[in-house]
């Protein structure tokens, strides 16, 4: 319907960078979870994992980010390429720091981002981060729907082996998305209109 384009969690969804300190119910982020799973996956695959950090573990998470930061400052960058995004990513902690609860989002079936694979193995890993894509889209849109904030984050990348090691996990650590009732209400961030990224072969 006419009316009805615009609307709806699609459109609303804003990435926050500003908590309230409110705790949020563990029946809720286990909602927000479980809306992630209904999400469509490569021949069924799944291969979404969550660990909801908050409180001491949040913490412990957060500091290890940081000496993986620090890491890449001063000592041995793994991503040397990368380095003009450092700053953002001191940011990204303090504004994770903030957040009541964390969830780290891992691809059970992938590796380490820093071992090769074959050609068989980049198209399994690309289908499967493409599923768990979905899997955070939809966490998103559910947390917007129950009025709580989202960011999600791909900042971990540059503390990676020291995030993987604390966290104890089988998988590649995709990210995380930060959880907490926004404490601001951001604009709408420009985005492409239609005809600038369709290309119609009817």
């Amino acid at each position: 319907m006419e009316g009805s384009r615009g609307c709806g969690p699609i459109y609303s969804r804003r990435s926050i960078r500003k908590f309230e300190k409110a705790d949020i119910a563990k029946e809720d982020i286990i909602e927000i979870i479980r809306a992630g799973s209904a999400a469509p996956s490569a021949k069924n695959r799944q291969p979404w994992k969550c660990i909801v950090l908050g409180n001491e573990s949040k913490e412990a998470f957060l500091g290890f980010m940081e000496k993986g930061i620090e890491r890449e400052e001063n000592i041995s960058a793994m991503l040397p390429k990368s380095g003009s995004g450092l700053p953002d990513a001191k940011n990204t902690l303090r504004i994770m720091r903030e957040a009541p609860v964390l969830v780290a989002v891992v691809n059970t079936n992938g590796g380490s981002p820093f071992s090769a694979l074959d050609a068989d193995e980049r198209f399994m890993e690309i289908c499967d981060s493409l599923s768990i894509g979905a899997f955070v889209e939809n966490m998103l849109l559910q947390a917007e729907k129950m009025g709580i904030g989202t960011l999600w984050i791909a900042n971990t990348c540059f503390a990676y082996q020291e995030l993987v090691s604390y966290l104890h996990v089988q998988g590649q650590l995709i990210g995380a998305v930060a959880l907490g009732y926004a404490a601001e209400h951001p604009d709408k961030r420009p985005r492409k209109a239609p005809e600038e990224i369709v290309e119609f072969r009817l």
